[in-house]
């Protein structure tokens, strides 16, 4: 159903996860390029011999990464109000409803109706855009 609102902790992870292995992987070519190994010869199955690939298979795959986040972020903002504080607390830090309801002063039965609304509304609009791509 919304999974890829669950998904987007582990979106988040996976991008800090990639940007740590792109800067280190600069890191070691500059190491290579111009550092204290520069003069080391490099042998053709080492990984350090493939550090311009690596880091372009990196920087390629953060990229789709960052992007699945932005179309997150854009999804979730174009609800307004309560609906659009809901899905942030929900799904982007991770509060459960009776946590909502408290932070935002409602009542949880409220929160929770409102949820349901969304989720209703979230899974007609996945239907409708599945139908279309299948056309």
């Amino acid at each position: 159903m919304y999974e890829w609102l669950k998904d987007y902790h582990k979106l988040e992870e996976e991008i800090s996860y990639l940007e740590y292995q792109l800067e280190r992987s600069k890191k070691e070519l500059w190491r290579w390029v111009a550092g204290d190994l520069q003069g080391v010869p490099l042998q053709r199955e080492s990984i350090a011999a493939n550090l311009e690939e690596i880091i372009q298979r990196i920087e390629h795959e953060l990229a789709h990464k960052m992007n699945d986040l932005y179309n997150l972020r854009k999804l979730i903002s174009t609800f307004k109000g309560l609906d659009h504080k809901i899905l942030r607390l929900k799904y982007i830090d991770g509060m459960t409803l009776e946590e909502i309801a408290e932070e935002l002063t409602y009542s949880f039965s409220h929160i929770k109706k409102k949820h349901a609304e969304l989720v209703r509304t979230i899974r007609f609009v996945e239907r409708y855009h599945l139908g279309s791509l299948q056309k």
